[in-house]
């Protein structure tokens, strides 16, 4: 019997590559940015399984394109990139990642928090380029965060391992948002339930960790910002068009806010001469959230299990879509 056909649009770490090698007749994208969207079309035309990033858009003309596609398994947690209604319809299965980048996530998270809080960035900066002259009683002062209040916008698998992390070492006091009440953040950290108003008022330091969906895009704007503490830190680790970035530099310029740090921004990369890179109180890192050597290798073995038993037709072990099985039995 042939082995099945596998496009990945990037490599990816080997304990995944390898793995789909073993069985498939793997072609590999070998450049460092993404191929272009008429390129992917091309190599993906008599695929039967397509490994896919954030980058890659898996839309309707993609998969007209593949007619003997079977699974699109998405190298990431989210699949915003991919049209899941489409592959759906056309019985593609969908796979992401979930689980396996959490920790990491979360301590992206505090890291920003930290650094951001604490003016890491700046004075770093500031040392590397001549402008540390001498000890400086009133040098980069920053914000304490013992016993400050948290809140967690999105209380999910990543929200909660940050707030553990902060509630556990700083004594933080914990607010959220959700959909609905989070048992083991209200018992484990003593997390009370809010609405996102109250949240932003009462916090010191917010933390966004929710989904990206028609409801949340352009969550946090200028009427957010002007809701928060003056001395408020923002941390995103979730994705960037959740925020309305003009309006959080005006906020982070003006003094609204005391400072952020970014995971994420919209688009990626964002441009160099963008003004958030020129604020001193704004520290952004290139989406680097689950780069830990652990947690990508993780990433691949969850990545090559949902392709491989996409090619073989069984069920997905992280299945984005599992009514595809119901429609394969029609």
């Amino acid at each position: 019997m042939s082995r099945p056909k596998v496009f990945i649009a990037r490599r990816i770490p080997d304990e995944g590559l390898n793995a789909i090698r073993a069985v498939c007749d793997v072609d590999v994208w070998p450049e460092q940015l993404p191929p272009p969207p008429a390129v992917l079309r091309r190599h993906v035309a008599d695929c039967d399984g397509l490994v896919s990033l954030l980058t890659d858009r898996v839309d309707a003309e993609l998969l007209d394109a593949a007619p003997k596609l079977k699974v699109v398994s998405n190298f990431a947690v989210g699949f915003n990139n991919v049209d899941v209604a489409a592959c759906t319809a056309r019985g593609v299965c969908v796979g992401n990642t979930p689980g396996a980048l959490t920790d990491a996530t979360a301590d992206i998270a505090v890291t920003l928090l930290l650094a951001a809080a604490r003016r890491v960035g700046e004075s770093a900066t500031d040392a590397k380029e001549g402008r540390w002259l001498t000890w400086e009683p009133l040098g980069w002062l920053g914000s304490d965060l013992a016993g400050r209040t948290l809140g967690i916008v999105g209380m999910g698998r990543i929200g909660f391992a940050a707030a553990k992390r902060l509630h556990g070492g700083w004594g933080m006091k914990v607010l959220y948002t959700a959909r609905g009440p989070k048992e083991d953040a209200d018992k484990e950290l003593g997390a009370t339930r809010v609405e996102l108003d109250e949240l932003l008022a009462q916090s010191d330091f917010v933390s966004v960790h929710a989904d990206l969906n028609p409801t949340t895009k352009g969550l946090f704007g200028a009427a957010q910002f002007a809701k928060m503490k003056r001395t408020a830190v923002f941390v995103n680790t979730s994705r960037g068009p959740l925020v309305d970035q003009a309006a959080l530099a005006a906020a982070l310029r003006d003094g609204t806010i005391f400072a952020a740090g970014l995971d994420v921004t919209d688009p990626e990369p964002l441009p160099t001469d963008h003004e958030l890179f020129r604020l001193p109180n704004c520290l952004i890192v290139p989406h680097v959230a689950s780069a830990t050597i652990d947690t990508r290798n993780a990433m691949a073995r969850l990545c090559a299990n949902n392709l491989l038993a996409g090619v073989r037709g069984a069920a997905l072990p992280n299945w984005v879509n599992p009514e595809v099985a119901d429609k394969r039995r029609a």
